[in-house]
Order: structure tokens, then sequence, then C-alpha cells
């Protein structure tokens, strides 16, 4: 028998990847899971974002929007992210835009230059503020 899993777990295969020696340009449409290692110009989405998993790899370079359930970052992403559950940002990893999510994690190392939008409603209304540590 099947069982649904949670939205808050992240999907567990890659149904796509993109390889290290890979260019796309235009915007990408996937549902489950989606590894990149190359580069990408343009927006990517998941459908159903109930639990679109996207992972850009140390080799990966993103310029566009991001939309997914869950993000793994440990690469290069210029954009605005909207994330409706998680982000997770490496060591390696080198974000800049705007980032929309429920929850994130960052690194040590993470170099971040963006701004930063809990849309946790739950966190909100009881008053809880996002307190970064400077290195």
């Amino acid at each position: 028998m099947r069982t649904k899993r949670s939205n808050q777990d992240p999907c567990s295969s890659i149904d796509i990847l993109y390889g290290a020696k890979t260019t796309v340009t235009g915007d990408t449409t996937f549902h489950g899971g989606l590894r990149v290692d190359g580069q990408v110009k343009g927006d990517i989405t998941a459908e159903g974002e109930e639990d679109g998993t996207l992972v850009l790899s140390e080799h990966a370079e993103v310029v566009g929007n991001v939309t997914v359930a869950h993000l793994t970052v440990a690469g290069k992403l210029r954009g605005t992210v909207y994330c409706s559950q998680r982000i997770e940002l490496l060591s390696t990893a080198d974000v800049s835009g705007e980032l929309h999510y429920k929850k994130i994690d960052i690194a040590p190392g993470a170099s971040v230059t963006a701004n930063l939008v809990c849309e946790n409603k739950e966190e909100a209304d009881k008053g809880a503020v996002t307190k970064l540590k400077a290195l």
C-alpha cells in the first residue's frame, strides 16, 4: 500500500539531471526532482509545488527565478526564490537576490547577499525574529 508523503519532505528521487557541460537557456518546468550541475539561464518551476525538489550542485550556475517546495544550493544562484517549504544553503553556496521560504538552513561559509523573507505564518504570529550571526 502506497502512503502519501508529507509535503514537508523533499522528493527522494532525481527525475531530471542537467549535466556539468549542459547550458539551458529558457524556462524549465518539472515534476519530482531536478538536479543541476551545469548552467541555467531562465526560470525554474516545480509543477504542483507540493514535493518539487531542486538541487544545485557546487558546479551549478543559475540565473533566474525559482519556484519549488524544497531547494538545496551548493553552487551559484542569482534571482528570486519562492520556496514553499525549506531552503538549504550549503557551505559552498553563493546566492544573491530574494529568498522567500518557510524554513531555511544556512551552513557556515555560504555567501548570501539577499533579502530573506520568512513566509512561515506561525512564526510570524509569535513575533519571531530571524537573527543572522555576522562572521
